[in-house]
């Protein structure tokens, strides 16, 4: 497969994408959409992955690169490309079909439990009913319209949905690495605070050993959109 994934910050750490992606012998090329968005990756692309980014989707003032991002991801789901939005991503898709964006009544940082639904989705046949993932938001979405609630949290309502059989949006990270959330505590520390659902740095060190796991499931989530 052909692969572009969109990387929204500088110390994001590819080593899940990588790793899976040299293993299966995929090409995958990181993109950052703030400089610049070329309309020829959409030739050959089979997948496109929107990683996650401190940003929020309706900031296009702030950011005005979103603009030409978003108008590149819509063009991808309109094409019927295979696409995957992680975090941020996810709530890009979702504002592009037709669900705003907003901010959510609970942060969620840290490690916490994300619950699947009776939707189903082959994307999503590896994963248990319940599973420990990470996460690292403030804003959530409506479910958009026509789309498959396929997870959710005690914080959030969405925590994955369906759209059609090509396009999968995760609100939680499966593909955060330590090394990546040390650095997330260097450059967004503001944002642990004590909150219901917002753990300190030591509590989410404890679990680091998890990371293992949850790249292990975000592989095989890969295997099965390789497949499809």
């Amino acid at each position: 497969m052909n692969i572009v994934a969109f990387k929204h910050f500088d110390f994001d750490d590819e080593e899940a994408f990588r790793t899976w992606a040299n293993r299966k012998g995929h090409h995958l090329m990181m993109r950052e959409p703030s400089l610049g968005v070329d309309a020829d990756w959409m030739d050959g692309l089979d997948l496109l992955i929107i990683c996650g980014g401190p940003m929020s989707v309706y900031e296009e003032e702030r950011y005005p690169w979103l603009v030409q991002e978003k108008q590149f991801v819509k063009h991808a789901i309109q094409l019927g490309k295979k696409v995957l939005g992680i975090c941020f991503g996810a709530q890009m898709i979702a504002e592009l079909l037709g669900s705003p964006v907003y901010r959510n009544e609970h942060k969620e940082i840290g490690w916490h439990p994300v619950n699947r639904t009776s939707g189903e989705h082959p994307w999503l046949s590896g994963l248990n009913e319940t599973f420990l993932s990470f996460q690292w938001h403030g804003d959530t979405f409506e479910l958009p319209k026509d789309t498959r609630l396929l997870a959710y949290s005690a914080a959030c309502r969405v925590q994955a949905f369906a759209y059609l059989d090509h396009v999968l949006a995760l609100q939680f990270h499966l593909e955060t690495t330590p090394a990546c959330m040390e650095a997330m505590f260097a450059n967004w520390s503001a944002e642990l605070v004590p909150a219901p659902y917002i753990q300190s740095a030591e509590q989410i060190r404890l679990r680091y050993e998890q990371s293992k796991h949850s790249h292990d499931a975000l592989h095989r989530i890969l295997d099965q959109i390789s497949l499809s």
